[in-house]
């Protein structure tokens, strides 16, 4: 064959393989949305458009995926705030002990989810704390502030002083020049940091199960019907978050492109 070269046709098959394994999982789930399930949800019985019209039709699905949306965003605004305020303070100030918040801040990072949710049921249970949707975003919040200063403290190491000391000079207040200049400017790696949290927080079993008691979450209900197969309801609900994700990834890159084209025309 002509200009045939194998070193040039193994990266691209290579990489067509990993995505069809990564895909594989997804594409599971979201036929398995459409199968006529019964009592179980493992072989394909029937396409049906019935588990969409009632997706709430197997017991606890939608009170689990409720309680995971409920701690996901709490989780999420409270460790968004306090992880911005620590970015902040650690990149624009100098104070004793800072290296040492710095390097606590990746210890739940670096801890072993197993050993991190075990240490804070101990926690809870010693100090006579009833598990419950309550615990469990305290540990989510927990880990994710973690995640949020690493990601606001790199957008704001990256930006200009000069543009605040513009503002400074221009007679603003230092509220005026924070809500004004220096927030909007860390808008997109705040936002980028809750997406993360949200993430992390609305997938976490682990941590989950060993903080939650009797509540239940969208991934403890999973790992409770995996046994018998997840019920095609709960296939119906993870269809529509990943669909939903999969639609804000491709709006943000639609609003990037057209802010991009406009400009380089100005």
């Amino acid at each position: 064959m002509k200009n045939f070269s194998l070193g040039k046709a193994f990266v691209p098959v290579v990489g067509a393989i990993a995505l069809i394994y990564l895909l594989l999982p997804i594409a599971h789930v979201i036929v398995f949305s459409f199968n006529d399930a019964g009592r179980n949800n493992i072989i394909w019985r029937g396409f049906t458009l019935d588990n969409w019209q009632n997706p709430c039709g197997a017991p606890q699905v939608c009170t689990a995926f409720g309680n995971s949306i409920l701690v996901g965003v709490v989780a999420t605004v409270i460790a968004t705030v306090l992880g911005t305020m620590i970015a902040i303070a650690l990149v624009r100030y100098r104070f004793r002990g800072r290296s040492t918040v710095s390097l606590l801040l990746f210890t739940p990072m670096a801890t072993p989810e197993v050993v991190l949710g075990a240490g804070l049921a101990a926690q809870f249970l010693l100090a006579g704390v009833e598990k419950g949707i309550g615990t469990v975003i305290l540990a989510h919040t927990m880990f994710c502030v973690s995640y949020v200063v690493v990601a606001v403290k790199a957008r704001v190491a990256s930006l200009n002083p000069a543009i605040e000391e513009a503002g400074r000079d221009l007679y603003a207040s230092p509220a005026q020049v924070f809500w004004r200049i220096t927030l909007p400017m860390l808008t997109p790696g705040i936002i980028g940091a809750a997406l993360l949290s949200f993430a992390l927080s609305f997938d976490d079993f682990i941590i989950t199960n060993f903080n939650a008691g009797t509540a239940t979450t969208f991934p403890k209900f999973i790992y409770v019907s995996a046994l018998k197969g997840v019920p095609a309801q709960a296939n119906v609900l993870a269809s529509i978050v990943f669909v939903g994700a999969l639609l804000l990834v491709i709006i943000v890159q639609v609003i990037n492109i057209n802010k991009q084209k406009r400009l380089s025309r100005a």
